[in-house]
């Protein structure tokens, strides 16, 4: 539903030149009412001759435009009523190419015969669009009645739309406002008389064909539009689908990119994927005009640092200050954006490092650095039950447990004091266990030996 002409950096790079989308087919079904009560007498001639004649106006004026696909389905036109035939509803001239001359035919010989089933014609509307990966479905439902035979008109609307099987729909009221009865099943347009009619039926090919563009501007701590480089999400606010994904870029001039061919029959959320995301919900865009979503994404980065000259692949989980839930982990020796806030930071080493309250701000590079750990190099007497606990005061506490068959391994300790506790796993008296004090200092090997 949407034709993004954003050209990546990378692809620019490369010399490429960018794939742009086709645009979407848009697919109009015109739900046309012949019930009855059509024959009615409505200005200078009755309902069904004035609908009639107005839509064949329109649909010669779409005959060639481009990317448009029609058909038309009819209810009320098959069984007489009395009695009432609530399954009287049919697909007369299904989507295709050029088929404009079919429809005009079928509704020059459509007489009005029967009841208003409302619900059910839009329930079987949804097997009218064939599947298409790029196609926009709409329905036009053109009435001189509310439903009438016990169906929820609101209800199946909101199940085509949800499923994102079609977008919401228009309604034309023909003879008296129905209002209170459509507005819960589409875009309700009032044509009480036939002038309006005629001014309904265009505003809905306008809004329907009309293309839209907009523009994403993430903003600063200032509210200017200077933050990019952002992967975001588009999805449908009815159904929930994924629509388009792309990375925010601004141009050659510094201004956000265009996107083109969104859909000003949808409702959108926009979520940037920064850290922590934002979401902006159920954003209206205006057919025709150039549309400016604003997002507030202040950003500013995170470089994360150990000490001394030691190699080591330390990782840190951030949250957000004062909560559980992780961002992210962030790798030493990298610089990550986020947005401005303050942040609490778990270093994964040996023992556990704490770092609370760190402030990120606007476009400024906060620096967190750790001590280079040291090593302790730890040799048993022989196989068996070994653990290495963090000694701070009279508290202990595990931070290691090492691997029973083996009798040396080689660990990355923070500065502080520890101590070893062993026993083999050939001992069975609790006097047989061995404990070894030791402590490490930044970037010096310690040799524990429990052999002696």
């Amino acid at each position: 539903m949407i034709w993004l002409a954003i050209v990546g950096n990378v692809l620019m790079g490369q010399g490429r030149q960018p794939i742009e989308k086709e645009p979407p087919t848009t697919r109009i079904l015109f739900i046309f009412d012949a019930s009855q009560s059509m024959f009615a007498r409505w200005q200078s001639d009755m309902r069904i001759n004035i609908a009639r004649n107005l839509l064949i106006e329109l649909l010669d004026s779409l005959e060639n435009t481009p990317n448009t696909q029609l058909a038309l389905r009819v209810y009320g036109h098959q069984k007489r009523f009395p009695p009432q035939d609530c399954d009287d509803s049919k697909l007369e001239i299904p989507f295709s190419d050029n088929n404009v001359f079919r429809i005009k035919q079928r509704l020059r010989s459509i007489t009005p015969r029967g009841t208003t089933p409302i619900a059910m014609s839009l329930e079987r509307a949804q097997h009218d669009f064939p599947p298409c990966d790029n196609c926009r479905n709409i329905i036009v439902l053109i009435t001189d009645g509310i439903e009438e035979c016990g169906g929820d008109p609101c209800a199946v609307s909101r199940e085509l739309q949800k499923k994102g099987i079609v977008l919401k729909p228009f309604i034309i009221g023909i003879g008296r406002d129905f209002r209170a009865d459509f507005e819960c099943v589409g875009q309700y347009f009032d044509a009480t008389s036939e002038i309006e009619f005629r001014q309904s039926l265009k505003i809905v090919i306008s809004q329907a064909l009309d293309n839209t563009t907009a523009q994403i501007n993430l903003l600063d701590i200032n509210g200017r539009p200077t933050e990019t480089n952002v992967p975001i999400t588009l999805y449908d606010h009815t159904s929930g689908r994924i629509m388009e994904n792309f990375v925010h870029t601004l141009n050659h001039r510094g201004n956000p990119d265009t996107l083109y061919y969104l859909d000003p029959l949808l409702s959108y959320d926009v979520k940037v994927h920064t850290m922590p995301p934002v979401a902006v919900q159920n954003i209206r865009v205006n057919p025709g005009k150039h549309n400016i979503i604003p997002v507030d994404a202040p950003q500013g980065s995170l470089t994360l640092l150990v000490g001394g000259t030691t190699q080591i692949a330390y990782r840190a989980i951030v949250r957000k200050k004062g909560e559980m839930e992780t961002l992210t982990t962030q790798a030493f020796g990298n610089t990550e954006k986020y947005l401005v806030g303050d942040y609490d930071l778990e270093v994964l080493s040996l023992p556990r490092i704490l770092v609370k309250n760190v402030n990120v701000k606007q476009s400024h590079n906060t620096t967190v650095e750790v001590p280079q750990p040291g090593i302790a190099v730890i040799r048993l007497p022989a196989q068996g039950y070994a653990k290495v606990l963090h000694e701070e005061g009279n508290i202990l506490k595990v931070i290691h447990v090492m691997r029973e068959n083996v009798q040396s391994e080689t660990i990355y300790l923070q500065p502080g004091n520890y101590r070893v506790i062993f026993r083999s796993r050939a001992s069975s008296q609790t006097t047989f266990s061995i404990e070894r004090a030791f402590r490490i200092d930044s970037g010096v090997s310690t040799m524990v030996n429990l052999n002696y």
